[in-house]
C-alpha cells in the first residue's frame, strides 16, 4: 500500500508538470513531491526510464548534456549526469566513445538546491526537457545491443596525429602550428588511403558509420562551416543541427576519429589566431567587435578547408590506381548520408561582414607552407 502510494505522488506530479508549460502546474507538482520524501527513489527510477528511452531514440550523454545546457541550468547538468550514471550502470559494457561522453558529464555531486521544494522543481524542469526530445536518427548500438569487439588500444597513426595537434596547439609560433597540422591532414590522408588500398585487396562488409561533434556557440555557423571543410577533405560527409548543437559526421571508421581530432585542434588554433589578431586591433586603436571575429572564423575555415583539400587530393595522386576505390567509398559516404538525412537543405550564411576580420582569418589559415620539413616534424611527433 505505501509503496502505490509513493507511485501515485510521483505520477500526480509527472502528470501535473511534463505536458504543461504553465508555471503554477510545475509548482503544484513540486509541491506534491516536496512533501513526500519516500517518493525520492520513484522520481529517480523514472528519470532513469526516460533516459534509457532517450537512448533508444538515438540520443546520447553528450547530446542531452548539449540540450540541457542550451535550455537549462548548471543545476540541471548535475542531475543530468547522476541520471546518466545511474542509468548506465547497469550495463557490463558500453558502446565505444561512450565512457568519455560520460566521464565529461558533470558528476552531480554539487551543491544543489537546498530545500526539497526547489530540487523538485530543477528535477521535473530536466524531466519535462527530456520528455519533449525527439528521436534522432541512431549513430551508433545503444548500451545493452551487442557490440563488436573493442580494439586494443588506440591505433599508431591516431596517437601520432594526437600529438602533433597537441604541439601545434602549444606552440607559440603560427608558422609551426601550421605546418604541424598540414603533417596532421597528410597523415590523415595517407591512413584513408592506406584503408581503402585493404579495402581494394580484401572488401568487407563495413559501412559507412557515423558520429556527433558538438558545434558550440558563439558563432555556430562558422564553426559548422569548418567542420564540414575537415570532415569533406577526409572523405567524410558532415550534416548540421542548428536546433541541437551538433554536426553528424558519415564516414568510414577509419576516417571518424581522425576528423574530430583534426576539427577540435583547429578551433583551438583558429581562436588563439583570432585572439592574437584582436590584440593587434586594440593596439590600433580599434575595439573588438562581432562581425571580426565572425568574418576571422569564416575566412579561417574558408581557406583551410581549401587547403587541407588540396592535401588530401596531392596524398591521392600518389596512388592512382586507388582512385576507383577512394570513389567507391565516397559514393557509399553519400549513400548512407541521403539515407540519414533525406530532407537536408542549404543554409545561408547569416554573417556580418568585416573586411579587416576576413583578412585576419585568411592569413591565419594561410600562414604556413602545406610543405613542412618532413623529417624535423616526423622528429618533434615522436618526441
Amino acid at each position: 500500500m505505501q509503496e502505490e502510494a509513493r507511485r501515485s505522488t510521483v505520477e500526480r506530479a509527472l502528470g501535473e508538470a511534463l505536458h504543461s508549460r504553465d508555471d503554477r502546474s510545475l509548482d503544484t507538482a513540486a509541491s506534491l513531491l516536496a512533501a513526500d520524501p519516500e517518493a525520492d527513489a520513484g522520481l529517480a527510477r523514472r528519470g532513469e526510464e526516460l533516459v534509457r528511452t532517450l537512448w533508444e531514440h538515438g540520443w546520447q550523454p553528450a547530446d542531452l548534456a548539449r540540450a540541457v545546457r542550451r535550455e537549462l541550468a548548471e543545476e540541471h547538468l548535475g542531475l543530468l549526469g547522476a541520471l546518466v550514471r545511474a542509468e548506465t550502470a547497469r550495463y557490463a559494457t558500453l558502446p565505444r566513445r561512450w565512457r568519455d561522453q560520460i566521464d565529461g558529464l558533470d558528476d552531480g555531486t554539487g551543491a544543489g538546491p537546498a530545500d526539497r521544494f526547489s530540487h523538485a522543481t530543477a528535477v521535473l524542469e530536466l524531466y519535462r526537457l527530456l520528455v519533449r526530445l525527439p528521436r534522432l536518427d541512431a549513430v551508433g548500438p545503444v548500451p545493452g545491443e551487442t557490440l563488436p569487439p573493442a580494439a586494443a588500444g588506440e591505433p599508431r597513426m591516431l596517437t601520432r596525429i594526437r600529438a602533433l595537434l597537441a604541439k601545434a596547439e602549444a606552440t607559440g609560433y603560427p608558422e609551426e602550428a601550421e605546418a604541424l597540422t598540414a603533417k596532421a591532414q597528410e597523415l590523415m590522408a595517407r591512413h584513408s588511403l592506406d584503408e581503402a588500398g585493404l579495402a581494394a585487396g580484401a572488401p568487407s562488409p563495413q559501412t559507412p558509420g557515423a558520429i556527433r561533434i558538438g558545434v558550440e556557440p558563439p558563432y555556430e555557423q562558422a564553426k559548422a562551416i569548418l567542420l564540414d571543410a575537415v570532415a569533406g577533405a577526409n572523405h567524410c560527409r558532415a550534416v548540421w543541427n542548428e536546433t541541437y548543437g551538433f554536426s553528424t559526421v558519415v564516414g568510414f571508421e577509419a576516417d571518424l576519429d581522425p576528423v574530430e581530432l583534426l576539427y577540435t585542434s583547429l578551433l583551438v588554433q583558429g581562436t588563439a589566431a583570432m585572439t592574437r589578431a584582436e590584440a593587434e586591433q586594440r593596439k590600433g586603436g580599434r575595439k573588438r567587435t562581432k562581425s571580426f571575429r565572425q568574418s576571422f572564423l569564416l575566412a579561417y575555415a574558408n581557406r583551410l578547408g581549401a587547403r587541407l583539400e588540396a592535401t588530401s587530393r596531392r596524398v591521392a595522386a600518389e596512388a592512382p590506381t586507388l582512385l576507383p576505390v577512394l570513389a567507391s567509398r565516397e559514393v557509399a559516404v553519400t549513400a548512407r548520408t541521403d539515407e540519414l538525412f533525406p530532407e537536408t537543405r542549404a543554409t545561408r550564411v547569416r554573417a556580418m561582414w568585416d573586411e579587416d576580420g576576413w583578412n585576419h582569418g585568411a592569413s591565419a589559415a594561410e600562414s604556413a607552407t602545406l610543405t613542412p620539413d618532413r623529417a624535423r616534424l616526423d622528429r618533434r611527433a615522436r618526441g
